[in-house]
Order: structure tokens, then C-alpha cells, then sequence
């Protein structure tokens, strides 16, 4: 324990990183998909390529076109592959009277994709999760700031009337109810304690 204790101010700011390539990896594909999303604004577009990344990460195989809807035994199957595009997908936020339904759809794929990533096993990787979030965050919010850190479990209203100033860390399992305007302010922590 006094080690521990007696450890340099810059030791104990060192954030623990994935293997080099591991690393390599991860910022491979976070540069692709950011590339994607910039390229590819629509909502038809966009769900596809989440629905294709999802098929991926969660099946391990790409995404093949239809199935056999017509066998018993391949339903469950087919449910979850269906679930996977955001077309097929009702959000919470669809419900809501208020909603802007021409800024929301163009973002309900990316919307999809956070949160499927945060029930998924690559949701436990800080490392990752974090910069997923950050790359998604700009393609989903009305502004985001530099260095923000959304923890795993974050969720919003809308994505489009928020606005994040720099070096916000969001806690794990905070709601942000974004139904109209909503800033983060420079370096807060907002969080669902109360």
C-alpha cells in the first residue's frame, strides 16, 4: 500500500491503454466508421452501415442480404438480424409529441449504434467505449466541445438539441433530457445521482 501512496503525480495520472495494436486496431475502425458517418448523412445510408457493423460485431460475419423467413427454427435469428437496422427499430424518442422528426431520423442509426455498443461486450472498454462515444457524439449532437467523455449506460431524449463544451466527462447511467436546448458546461461531471 505505500507504494501505491508514494507514487509521482505523473504515474498516477497514467491511463491504462490497449496493446499497441490493439490500439492501432480500434482507431483503424473509429476512423472508418467516422469517415462513413461524415460521408453519409441520410437515414437510409446510415442504417445500413450500422446494421452492417452490428451484424459484425454481434453475429461475426457480414451481413448477407435476407434470410429464410419461411423456418421456425431461424426466427430468433432473424429477429435479432432484423433489429439490427434502425428502420425496424422504434426509440423511445420517436414517441415523444415534441420530436423533430427531420433532425431526429438523419441520427437514429447512430443512436441505435451507442446504445447497442454499450449492451455489448465492447461496451465494458473504457478505452474504446469512451472515443466511440466522442466519434458518434459529433454526428449526433448540436455541438460537442474537445476532450468530453461519455461514460457506458449515457442515454438522451433527442442528441440534437444538445450542446457539450469542453472536457465534460458524462458519468455512467445519466440521462440528459435534451427536449429543448440543454449545455453541458465546460468541465462538469453530470451524473444520475441526485
Amino acid at each position: 500500500m505505500p507504494e501505491v501512496m508514494n507514487r509521482s503525480v505523473q504515474e498516477q495520472t497514467d491511463v491504462p491503454r490497449p496493446s499497441p495494436e490493439g490500439e492501432l486496431v480500434f482507431r483503424r475502425w473509429l476512423h472508418n466508421l467516422n469517415d462513413e458517418f461524415t460521408r453519409h448523412t441520410g437515414y437510409d445510408r446510415r442504417s445500413e452501415i450500422v446494421r452492417d457493423e452490428l451484424h459484425m460485431l454481434f453475429l461475426g460475419k457480414p451481413h448477407g442480404g435476407r434470410t429464410n423467413t419461411t423456418l421456425v427454427t431461424d426466427l430468433p435469428l432473424n429477429v435479432l438480424m432484423e433489429s439490427f437496422d434502425a428502420r425496424n427499430a422504434v426509440l423511445t424518442a420517436e414517441m415523444e409529441e415534441d420530436i423533430d422528426r427531420n433532425r431526429f431520423y438523419p441520427i437514429k442509426p447512430l443512436i441505435l449504434f451507442w446504445r447497442s455498443f454499450d449492451l455489448s461486450a465492447l461496451g465494458l472498454n473504457l478505452w474504446l467505449g469512451c472515443r466511440f462515444r466522442g466519434m458518434l457524439g459529433q454526428h449526433i449532437f448540436a455541438s460537442m466541445g474537445r476532450r468530453v467523455r461519455f461514460k457506458r449506460g449515457v442515454t438522451f431524449t433527442f442528441g440534437y438539441n444538445l450542446s457539450i463544451e469542453d472536457d465534460a466527462i458524462i458519468e455512467p447511467n445519466t440521462h440528459l433530457d435534451d427536449r429543448q436546448p440543454l449545455t453541458i458546461p465546460s468541465g462538469t461531471y453530470p451524473s444520475s445521482k441526485r
